[in-house]
């Protein structure tokens, strides 16, 4: 199978919520999936489709922050197609974006240590393969439950 990466204007929160609706162990909050599906609307927003089919298999929404950095808002991939490198392929496209536009830095927020999760594990662990680093850990911002790490990659 060969897949494409694409931006995509239209239908962002459909392709978004489909694809958070197959990954339930990162995205089972409702009114978290809630808030990405309609956030993701102002947001640059990438596809990852199968070249044949041209089904949406994943996505990575990009937002601005500031004038020196981009944030990946949310990012999600079907979980029979984690590990085969589709992840990397659309952050480093993220990357080439943020880099286009005069970004000095590319962040993400995921899970903190603190919580036990492994898949949130398994989600550091790929940030750190990929030259992220982590920042700061902000204890409340998504509620006493879930610490939230702040992560930063450098764009060089």
């Amino acid at each position: 199978m060969s897949f494409i990466i694409q931006p995509l204007t239209e239908d962002k929160g459909q392709v978004c919520k489909a694809i958070l609706d197959a990954l339930p162990e990162w995205f089972g909050l409702e009114d978290a999936k809630y808030r990405y599906v309609h956030g993701v609307e102002e947001t640059t927003f990438l596809v990852c489709r199968n070249e044949t089919s041209s089904e949406a298999v994943g996505f990575l929404s990009l937002k601005e922050q500031t004038e020196a950095s981009s944030e990946i808002y949310v990012m999600g991939l079907r979980p029979e197609l984690h590990h085969k490198g589709l992840g990397r392929k659309l952050v480093s496209e993220a990357e080439r974006l943020a880099r286009e536009s005069g970004k000095a830095f590319l962040s993400v927020k995921t899970l903190a240590p603190e919580h036990p999760d492994a898949h949130y594990a398994i989600t550091r662990k790929f940030y750190e393969a990929l030259g992220f680093k982590p920042v700061e850990v902000f204890p409340t911002l998504w509620g006493e439950a879930n610490p939230c790490l702040l992560m930063i990659k450098e764009l060089k």
